[in-house]
This record gives C-alpha cells, sequence and structure tokens, in this order.
C-alpha cells in the first residue's frame, strides 16, 4: 500500500487471477459515506476491462473503489450490484437540450438510456446569447423550443435552468448562428468590420462564462452566408481559453471532402481543437466517402492538428425540413426518403413518409413538399431523413476516438427520431454485442472520460476516487434501445440504475425526481 500525490490510498486486489489498483479517498473522520454500489464489474472509463469491487459514494463524489467492507454507517444507502457492470454515466457529446431543460428538466429520455451529462449549444444554435429583442427559439427554427426568457448570458442561463433542479448536468457551446442573428440578423450578406467584432465579442463573454467552444451549422441559415475567413475570426476566440471549435459542416454529401478541408482550415488557422460532429457521408451515391473523410483526419492527426468527432448509431438524420430544400426546385429524389417527425400545420402527418401521403392524397410529393414548408408554422416542421449507409456507421464506430452524439431534436409532441430515446444503449447492444464492432470497454470510453477530457468535464468521466460520481449500471448481455422510427419515444432496457452527482436518479425503470444536475463550465467547477 502506499499514497499517491493526491492524498489517495492505493492497494493492490487480486480478482481472478488479475491484479488492480484500487484507489480510496482519505476520510475525515466521522464523515460518513452516503451510497455504496456493491458488487458490481467495474468499467472504470479509461478503456481497461472490468474488476470486481464496490463503489463508495459521499456528498456527490466518489470516496472508495474497490472493497468497501467495513464502511456501512446509519447514513449509508447500499445497493447490490448482482454482479452487473458499473460506469461513469455517459456524456451525450451533441445534444440540442438547450430548451429541454425548461421544458423537460426531468430529462427521462437522456437518464433512461444512461447519459447524466450532455453538451448542448451545437450545429451554432445556442441558447445564449441572447437578445431582449428577439425568440431564441425562432431564430433556431423551433430547434430550442421551449427556452425561457429573461437572461442573456451563459450564467444567466445557467441560474434560470437550475430553477427548474435539472435531472442531468450540462456543458453548453456558443452557437454561430445564435450570435450571426443577434447582430447581423438573417441578412444574406457578410458582417461588417464593427458587426464582427460584436460578434467575436459575444462568443468571448460566453467563454469567459465557462462555454466550451464555439459551434456552427454551415447548412443552416444565417450560418449558411457566412465566408470561411468569418469563421476563423470568431473560431479563433477559443484559442485563448483552449477551448474547442464543433461543427456541422457546410456539406455531408457530394462535397463532403471539401467540406472537410475547410474544417481543418479553420482549425489551422484559428489554432484551436476542432470536433466535426454527426459525422457521415450523406446520400446513397456518397456512401462509403467516410473512409477517404476518416484518412484525411487521420493525416492532419499525424502533422499535430488536433481534431475529434461523433457520430450517431442509425441510418437516418434529422433536422429542419426547410433547410434541405430550396422550394423554387424540389428535390424529388429527396423528399422520397423523409419521414415527418414534428408537423405543427399538419398533425395527422407525424410519423409518416411523404411518399406514403402524397400517394395517399394524390399529391406529386414535391407540391406536399411545398403544402407542408408554406403552412403556417411550417417552417418548424422536422423531418426524418434516411440517407445513411449501415457499413458507414460501423466504419465511423471502429475509428479511434470516434465519440457518441444523439443529435436528438426534444420535440415530444411528435414522433422524434428514436436517436433520442436510444442512443447509447444501441451502440453497446447493436454494436459492442452483437455486431463486436469495438469491444465493452473501449465504447464505455468514447462515451465516458474522452468526452469528458474532449469537452471539458472537470472530474467527470471515470470511476476514480475523487470524481464526481455520475454512474451508469447496467447488464451488457441485454441492454439495447426499444425506440423504433414508428414507436420513438421508449425507453431502452438493460439498464437498472443511473445516478448523478452521488444521487440515484434512475432505479429499476423509476425515475426519482431527484433534481441533482449541474451547470458544467469548462475544465471548472460547476456553476452556482
Amino acid at each position: 500500500m502506499d499514497q499517491d500525490q493526491s492524498g489517495a490510498l492505493r492497494v493492490v486486489r487480486q480478482h481472478r487471477g488479475t491484479q488492480y489498483n484500487i484507489s480510496f479517498l482519505r476520510k475525515k473522520e466521522n464523515h460518513m459515506s452516503q451510497l455504496t454500489i456493491r458488487n458490481v464489474n467495474i468499467l472504470d472509463g479509461t478503456g481497461t476491462e472490468a474488476f470486481y469491487g464496490d463503489v463508495t459514494i459521499e456528498d456527490g463524489r466518489i470516496t472508495g473503489v474497490g472493497d468497501a467492507t467495513g464502511s456501512v454507517t446509519n447514513n449509508t444507502t447500499e445497493i447490490d450490484g448482482d454482479g452487473l457492470h458499473l460506469a461513469p454515466g455517459f456524456i451525450d457529446t451533441h445534444s440540442h437540450d438547450d430548451g429541454a431543460f425548461f421544458r423537460h428538466p426531468g430529462m427521462e429520455f437522456k437518464l433512461a438510456q444512461g447519459v447524466t451529462s450532455v453538451v448542448t449549444g451545437n450545429c451554432g444554435f445556442s441558447a445564449v446569447p441572447a437578445s431582449a429583442h428577439m425568440d431564441s427559439a425562432k431564430a433556431s427554427g423551433g430547434i430550442l423550443a421551449g427556452i425561457q426568457a429573461g437572461f442573456t448570458d451563459l450564467e444567466g442561463y445557467f441560474e434560470a435552468v437550475l430553477q427548474n433542479k435539472p435531472a442531468i448536468n450540462n456543458m453548453m457551446l456558443t452557437g454561430h448562428n445564435t450570435v450571426r442573428s443577434i447582430v447581423v440578423g438573417h441578412e444574406q450578406r457578410a458582417p461588417t468590420r464593427e458587426e464582427l467584432r460584436k460578434m467575436r465579442a459575444l462568443v468571448e463573454q460566453q467563454l469567459e462564462q465557462g462555454s466550451c467552444g464555439f459551434s456552427t451549422g454551415l447548412i443552416y441559415t444565417p450560418g449558411k452566408w457566412s465566408e470561411t475567413e468569418e469563421i476563423i475570426e470568431l473560431a479563433s476566440a477559443a484559442n485563448l481559453h483552449n477551448a474547442l471549435y464543433t461543427t456541422h459542416m457546410r456539406n455531408e454529401g457530394d462535397r463532403l471532402l471539401e467540406a472537410v478541408e475547410e474544417t481543418l482550415t479553420i482549425g489551422q488557422e484559428s489554432d484551436v481543437h476542432v470536433h466535426i460532429s454527426h459525422h457521415k457521408s450523406a446520400g446513397q451515391p456518397n456512401w462509403g466517402k467516410v473512409r477517404a473523410s476518416l484518412e484525411r483526419v487521420d493525416e492532419a492527426l499525424k502533422l499535430g492538428q488536433r481534431v475529434t468527432l461523433d457520430v450517431y448509431p442509425y441510418t437516418a438524420g434529422s433536422g429542419r425540413m426547410i433547410e434541405y430544400f430550396n422550394l423554387e426546385k424540389i428535390n424529388r429524389t429527396f423528399a422520397e426518403v423523409i419521414q415527418l417527425a414534428s408537423c405543427a400545420a399538419f398533425r395527422h402527418y407525424e410519423g409518416r413518409m411523404l411518399v406514403d401521403i402524397a400517394k395517399e392524397e394524390a399529391i406529386d410529393i414535391t407540391d406536399l413538399v411545398k403544402k407542408i414548408l408554406t403552412a403556417p408554422g411550417g417552417e418548424k416542421t422536422i423531418c426524418v431523413h434516411f440517407i445513411i449507409d449501415e457499413k458507414d456507421i460501423e466504419t465511423n464506430l471502429a475509428h479511434a476516438d470516434m465519440m457518441v452524439g444523439s443529435d436528438g431534436i426534444p420535440d415530444l409532441r411528435g414522433r422524434p427520431h428514436p436517436r433520442l430515446f436510444g442512443t447509447f444503449p444501441r451502440v453497446l447492444g447493436k454494436y459492442v454485442r452483437e455486431r463486436g464492432i469495438l469491444s465493452l470497454p473501449e465504447a464505455v470510453r468514447r462515451m465516458t472520460s474522452l468526452s469528458a477530457e474532449t469537452f471539458g468535464l472537470q472530474d467527470r468521466g471515470k470511476i476514480q476516487a475523487g470524481y464526481w460520481a455520475d454512474l451508469v449500471l447496467f447488464d451488457p448481455a441485454t441492454i439495447i434501445d426499444t425506440a423504433t422510427y414508428d414507436n420513438p419515444k421508449q425507453e431502452p432496457t438493460g439498464i437498472s440504475l443511473v445516478v448523478v452527482n452521488g444521487n440515484i436518479a434512475l432505479q429499476n425503470g423509476q425515475h426519482s425526481g431527484a433534481g441533482a444536475g449541474k451547470m458544467l463550465r469548462y475544465r471548472r467547477e460547476a456553476f452556482g
């Protein structure tokens, strides 16, 4: 036994013929554990094989990893893990839950799949900065629906969210589309020098308050009207904080490789860590291009550039339908692979394919698209589009350091993409257990410690003494998503316990309503 620099005691324990280093924090006298999880196979998040033991938790943090014999007190809640696997809580690196923290603070659709932290503000749309003269939800086309008014910056947003006692933790990016809407509006032009200065000042303010980076959505309005130089100038603000530039690239189909080059150029010129969101090659003619794209990323990595990526494990994407069509020239081929998720103008269309609706109504599919998008509220229509090859998903997941992000849009009134409810169990059930694309310890590492380190979630992502107790207990033999495109609002199976900041948030399918989530700041202590 010895003591490391953190003051933790380190012992070596034998289990099934293998030695493991186990750590315990020195406890203050009379400082009692609040929660002990016993008899579990511990996947600590580092990618190493599971080892058998117990985990003790006190005041929201992990105090012991190993043998908790003798640690029980009158103040301790004990849970027998019965040989299941205990991992750090999963981190959703790509979410659009900015408004969900107001509309659905229980975040049941995330907790049920083992997610304890999300990164919001993706694709250039973020709740902050905000303007008293602009509806944030309207500026995002409804993607950020549910956001309350009354704040203008990150700290104000955090304060407002915490009043709702959120169930999970939230790390925020600062969105380019949001910033541009405030300063330039939705005008199709370059910003003036003064406007660019104002935009950068807004980005810097959020970074100073704890944002983990700057995000773009370069296929969306108004970001699609920006030139590369504008993005470089704004992304370079993240350099001062060693933060990230994350991007929904300008093209994920025919011009995917050109978009990757632009992304890498932005990272080089602004000297920031680049993160490519939901990496894919969209549209059947482009299937397989992800291999060339990943090869280009690997070249950049070898030259010392900081580049990471994430992927969702589904063959369909989802987003605002109006962003995918030129109403003067409707893309018939694309329309034929669309299912409607949320359609306020025609609720009876939700969950149905456009081709089926068009056939039933004896209308040309291009006219149907116009009918939907030009109806009152039609611009807020969310669609699901089947554009991705299954082999490309496996190629992505097999790539070193590929993280996982759901990209779910939390509009629960219609039939959202099933990734909102099933992303993480789907990876563990289908691609780990059934397909063997990556090992269980490696998959957990991608969902936990790698994501925490990349996005700056301090003291999270590992089962280690001193870390926050965000944990998920699951059965690797049964965990699987149950959400489907026809019935998407179904919770997965195989997860028996979720702990957020030391509090039981979900147990045996029951949501506790503990509301223990925190608002996180990049590589700093949480807000408040």
